[in-house]
């Protein structure tokens, strides 16, 4: 079985989390690594938007992102045509995004979830399928 071809990035204060998400995930994906490469001050758009392109391209199937909070991120991916990035701090949200908005681009918040949760939401976000029907109606207005 083919794996997923999966963007992560983060700035510094994602990359504890982005090393430890590596790690976790590299016998289940394909990963591409975006950057930031240290713990030294970066600004996190330009993670940001490296993921999102990766993605948007089609490149990559889908993208982690992963911040202090997972929010300026977010905003930042989703500036991106074609990209529907969520923050989630939650597995439930995790599953909903995946369902019924199609989500591409995971973000996640280092300062507010402990790895063992991070686990548990991208197992879910990336194990769970689009379900169309009604759903797809919803994602093409988006894309509009």
């Amino acid at each position: 079985m083919e794996k997923i071809k999966l963007a992560i990035g983060s700035d510094h204060a994602g990359f504890r989390l982005k090393e430890h998400l590596k790690t976790y995930l590299e016998n289940k994906t394909s990963l591409t690594d975006i950057g930031c490469f240290d713990e030294n001050s970066v600004n996190y758009p330009e993670i940001a938007k490296k993921v999102a392109k990766k993605v948007a391209s089609g490149e990559c199937e889908k993208g982690i992102i992963i911040c202090g909070s997972g929010l300026g991120v977010c905003i930042t991916a989703n500036k991106t045509k074609g990209i529907r990035a969520v923050t989630c701090s939650e597995p439930i949200s995790a599953k909903l995004s995946r369902s019924h908005n199609d989500a591409n681009i995971l973000t996640l918040g280092e300062r507010l979830i402990g790895q063992k949760m991070a686990e548990e939401i991208v197992d879910i976000w990336l194990s769970t399928p689009f379900e169309g029907g009604r759903h797809q109606t919803r994602v093409d207005m988006i894309e509009e």
